[in-house]
């Protein structure tokens, strides 16, 4: 069982939780292995690591998998892994996903996001690039937001040399990731580089770690407020950062034409109350024609991190799969975005759909 400081917290949330997001815990916890936050950042790295595919699908094998490297605006060169579910002979020009692995800007890498991103390619289809933007502490704020972003501006431009369309480029991530993508949205609004689409998965954003949910999930779950603050004491250094809008893209003075948002939250999980009713709901839901939530609850829910537990049959990779469905008008390959009315999907919970999802596109 979970360890005895968190025991009693892991029982009060048990109930809420799927079968599938219960034995995630008890295998954690039977592993006994110490927390991230009480190693140093190579440490943690390490661990998490080691364990990155512990609770995954097989690696499912795609015909396309290239390592390459794009260059940072420091001259840095930045490793990259291609995802492709065809080569370049057997289709015409895929969209292409710029993908921001999660870990606290401290941990992480293009190998623990392995499975997702091959998924993702897989099961959209669609070309996904993988980024190791450079982590904490070694590289403080806003060394990741600069690599994301130089990333995501080199690709547009040498999308045709990959085998991807530039018309249909998306920016996504989980966790920090999410944070990432988010703020990479609006930067490419402000560069003029039109996006097809930002995906969010579970995304930090905001300056301070105080809404309901970071208080009801601070212990007991996979991530834990003491990590939280470990990991965002190695990126952000004074308070000045800490409300920088690049750290936290709630306090973007302004999202008016950034791309069409789709968020995957995880009910139990200190960052749902900021990446649902903060920043879309007063934000990006103010923008979007009738972009409608319904916060309703009911259990039973998911964790955080809930991707690195995922299935061909569970319902997030199918709702990302749907999300991603990047599809030029008619449905024929090669052509622009779609950009047809859309109904936004409203905000839902359901027994039958154990997380939660908003789609903003246009109506």
């Amino acid at each position: 069982m979970p360890p005895q400081d968190t025991h009693a917290a892991y029982h009060l949330h048990r109930a809420q939780l799927t079968p599938q997001m219960r034995g995630v815990l008890e295998r954690m916890a039977r592993a006994a292995r110490p927390p991230l936050h009480n190693l140093t950042p190579q440490a943690a790295r390490a661990a998490y690591a080691a364990g990155a595919e512990v609770l995954e699908v097989p690696r499912a094998p795609l015909p396309r998998v290239e390592d390459l490297h794009i260059p940072a605006r420091d001259g840095w060169p930045l490793p990259a892994r291609l995802y492709a579910p065809s080569t370049r002979a057997q289709a015409p020009a895929l969209p292409l996903l710029l993908y921001l692995h999660g870990g606290g800007f401290t941990i992480g890498s293009i190998a623990t996001h392995n499975i997702l991103c091959r998924e993702l390619a897989r099961r959209t289809p669609c070309m996904v690039v993988s980024l190791d933007y450079r982590l904490a502490p070694e590289h403080p704020f806003p060394t990741a937001t600069h690599d994301a972003w130089d990333a995501l501006a080199w690709l547009a431009q040498h999308a045709p040399a990959l085998g991807a369309d530039p018309a249909r480029l998306a920016v996504g991530g989980d966790s920090a990731g999410g944070t990432l993508a988010a703020v990479s949205a609006i930067l490419a609004r402000d560069a003029g580089l039109p996006l097809a689409l930002q995906l969010l998965i579970y995304p930090g954003c905001a300056a301070h770690q105080d809404t309901p949910s970071h208080r009801r999930y601070a212990q007991g779950l996979v991530l834990e407020a003491p990590a939280i603050e470990w990991f965002f004491g190695h990126y952000v250094r004074n308070p000045a950062e800490r409300t920088d809008w690049r750290f936290a893209p709630l306090l973007a003075p302004d999202v008016e034409g950034v791309a069409p948002a789709w968020i995957g939250l995880a009910e139990c999980d200190p960052l749902v109350d900021e990446g649902l009713g903060a920043y879309f709901g007063r934000k990006h839901a103010s923008r979007c024609d009738q972009g409608r939530m319904d916060a309703r609850r009911s259990a039973p829910s998911m964790l955080h991190a809930w991707t690195s537990a995922a299935t061909p049959q569970t319902p997030p990779l199918i709702a990302t799969r749907r999300a991603m469905a990047l599809r030029a008008p008619g449905g024929v390959a090669g052509g622009s975005w779609s950009t047809a009315p859309r109904r936004p999907l409203r905000l839902a919970r359901h027994r039958a759909r154990p997380w939660r999802e908003a789609c903003f596109l246009p109506k």
